[in-house]
């Protein structure tokens, strides 16, 4: 049952830390400007709630050189774009943005104290949305390779534009192996260039060659450049290799430190373990976007910031409307 729209749980979460004590700089420090970032900020900005964005400068989709799979732009929007559209949404509503990276983050009372820019910020939550870090292999001017969409990170994002063209995925023999599985439905012309040997996955190897998957073994990658609007690689022992794109599948890091530091739960991969409210174990510490367990693609980042946001608003202080400014 729920009363004006919202649900039960969202209004007394298990994470519940309405009673402040002291005085806090703002209600909640967002930390990466990255979509799900932007969209809490949006959010929680909208709930009156008084918030501070701490960009650092390293989204992901500033990478993205144009998106066709985000919903509601038929054109598509570049990352640059996107990011843009976001922030001047969410401090059009009040929220504030501060360039900067938060250097330490700490427990204070019943919130957190962040070291942002040399200076202390308190906070009554935090959110992290922090993202990762793709593993790349050494890539010659790699912003440009991305930029001309020769370097591609995302089949799931950008399979469909492949349309027949001559991919290459590198990396781990199993991981590259699935992920060139999953690209044959865009082309058939894939090859695989393994690091080592495909023997310990030989089921899945064998899966790829009756799909007509191209395997090259024991291809550790030299380096990789832009060769016209083609892209080089060139192997330590198997020689050079040139392809329309390539797909480094290296894995990731995920930008959890700060978390960890506060005894934040991690999973194997070392992203935060949230609950169904984006909350992490440390009570009042919220996660979202690509620093979480979860599909690496924004429409789920920003799914996620809503649902984190509404939490965080209905953990705080309630507030009750009155006619005035509530920055003022």
């Amino acid at each position: 049952m729920t009363t004006h729209g919202i649900p039960p749980e969202y209004r007394d979460t298990d994470c519940d830390a309405a009673n402040i004590d002291g005085h806090h700089d703002f209600e909640c420090l967002v930390i990466g400007a990255g979509p799900a970032g932007l969209t809490a900020a949006i959010y929680l900005s909208r709930f009156h709630r008084r918030v501070l964005v701490a960009d650092g400068g390293h989204s992901r989709a500033r990478m993205i050189p144009r998106s066709h799979n985000y919903p509601g732009f038929p054109p598509g929007i570049s990352g640059e774009e996107l990011l843009e559209r976001l922030a001047e949404q969410a401090t059009q509503y009040g929220a504030l943005i501060e360039a900067g990276c938060v250097e330490g983050l700490a427990h204070k009372g019943s919130g957190f104290v962040a070291t942002l820019n040399g200076r202390a910020v308190t906070s009554r939550t935090v959110i992290m949305a922090t993202g990762m870090k793709d593993v790349l292999p050494p890539v010659e001017a790699a912003y440009d390779a991305v930029a001309q969409s020769r370097i591609r990170l995302c089949a799931i994002c950008d399979g469909y534009e492949v349309n027949g063209d001559n991919v290459a995925v590198y990396g781990e023999a199993e991981c590259a192996i699935r992920h060139a599985l999953f690209l044959r439905n865009f082309t058939d012309r894939l090859t695989v260039l393994v690091k080592a040997s495909a023997a310990e996955c030989q089921a899945i190897a064998g899966e790829a060659l009756h799909a007509g998957i191209q395997l090259v073994e024991h291809a550790a990658v030299d380096v990789i450049r832009l060769a016209g609007d083609q892209v080089e690689v060139q192997t330590l022992k198997r020689g050079s290799f040139h392809f329309d794109i390539v797909y480094p599948c290296l894995g990731s890091d995920s930008c959890s430190g700060l978390a960890m530091a506060l005894g934040a739960e991690v999973d194997e991969q070392g992203a935060l373990v949230v609950d169904s409210h984006q909350c992490t174990n440390v009570k009042g510490l919220y996660a979202v976007g690509d620093v979480v367990g979860s599909l690496k693609q924004i429409s789920v980042a920003t799914g996620q910031a809503t649902i984190c946001a509404t939490a965080v608003h209905g953990q705080l202080d309630r507030r009750l409307w009155e006619p005035r400014d509530w920055f003022g």
